[in-house]
């Protein structure tokens, strides 16, 4: 199934969940007290933050698709 949308709509809604995406990403480092996402993903990993593994998760899911959605977003653009 295909969608059509309009590019400057596109732009917007990608626009908006990376801004969306990246709120979430501060959410959970600031929890912990981070400020870099791979710090903090190695450091839940390493168990040197305690319980903080399903936070690690979710920030590496979130990166990987604010990396996606970027990548889509500068597609788009170049067209």
């Amino acid at each position: 199934m295909s969608v059509s949308i309009e590019k400057e709509t596109a732009k917007e809604l990608i626009t908006f969940k990376l801004s969306h995406i990246q709120k979430e990403i501060h959410s959970i480092l600031n929890k912990w007290e981070e400020n870099n996402s791979d710090d903090f993903i190695s450091k839940a990993k390493s168990g040197a933050l305690e319980n903080a593994e399903m936070d690690a998760i979710s920030v590496r899911q979130l990166v990987a698709d604010y990396k996606r959605l970027k990548d889509l977003l500068e597609s788009i653009k170049s067209v």
